[in-house]
């Protein structure tokens, strides 16, 4: 459950001692998809979530009053999408640790996973009231900003963020969003190459910077774009409908087409693909639509 996507294959253990430092530690906070915020994966989330839970549920029988414990099963239960068992588990953690802000900031992706805006702006807020450098409350903070179209308030989080820590590929990408939204293009592809480079394995990136070489006129390097997006995610509708768009304002009209008709067979409605279909059908041009998914 991060901003984007980060693909790292799960590996199957049981709970070692590494799993069991780190979760004394309490250094785990949600990993997980472009568009919610991570807080820093530390070596138990790459172990099997259903594997995880039951070795955290021994240790949380004999300690139920364990806040870390308790925040790393909780972060295992939202691995698995069971928000409700993940939010009750970060309710006792936060009982148990009032201050314990990574939990706090854990349960506002919860929140806004089950739609309920309102309570994750308040954890973000509660988080920042009691540690106004957890960086990871502000990336997830001004994430609920843009999305909500406040672009001002969304722009002076990121940039906090990212004086902060300047290796969290999150805060990146989202400020190249606010950026794109502003038309700022240059800005834009130099945030979502910061975010590349940090998160390579990500298509999200790939996808928002190939969306803004379109606009400035670059359909070359749009194409190369959304070709590594489409590498990484071969479902990503958007990144082959866009990569019709980019093919055909090159003239490839042949490959514009496949490009579109892989987006169709993922999403037979995508208007943008629809869109160019009908246009090299009819063997018109026409407006190219707008952006996609990119955040």
């Amino acid at each position: 459950m991060s901003l984007f996507m980060t693909r790292t294959a799960p590996r199957f253990a049981v709970l070692s001692a590494i799993l069991v430092a780190s979760v004394l530690a309490g250094c785990t906070s949600i990993g997980g998809d472009l568009g919610e915020p991570s807080a820093g994966v530390g070596t138990e989330a790459t172990v099997n979530p259903a594997a995880n839970i039951a070795s955290l549920s021994q240790i949380i029988s004999v300690n139920p009053r364990n806040a870390h414990a308790l925040n790393v099963r909780a972060t295992a239960y939202a691995q698995q999408g069971n928000l409700q068992a993940a939010l009750a588990d970060f309710n006792a953690a936060i009982q148990a640790e009032p201050t314990y802000v990574q939990a706090i900031a854990n349960r506002a992706l919860v929140h806004r996973r089950m739609g309920r805006i309102d309570l994750a702006f308040a954890d973000y807020a509660r988080a920042l009231e009691i540690d106004p450098s957890y960086q990871p409350a502000l990336v997830g903070r001004g994430t609920l900003h843009r999305q909500a179209g406040r672009n001002d308030q969304a722009l002076a989080d990121f940039e906090r963020a990212i004086r902060m820590r300047s290796d969290d590929p999150q805060a990146f990408h989202n400020r190249g969003l606010i950026y794109q939204a502003q038309n700022r293009h240059d800005f834009a592809i130099d945030d979502f190459t910061s975010a590349i480079g940090l998160n390579p394995s990500a298509p999200e990136p790939y996808f928002a910077r190939g969306l803004s070489y379109l606009e400035k006129g670059d359909p070359r390097a749009a194409v190369e774009d959304f070709t590594e997006a489409v590498r990484l995610d071969l479902q990503f509708a958007d990144a082959w409908a866009y990569r019709g768009v980019a093919l055909e304002r090159m003239d490839n009209r042949e490959q514009a087409e496949s490009a579109y008709q892989r987006a169709l067979n993922i999403d037979q409605n995508h208007p943008i693909a629809r869109e160019g279909m009908v246009r090299l059908q009819s063997g018109r041009g026409g407006s190219f639509g707008s952006f996609g998914r990119s955040g």
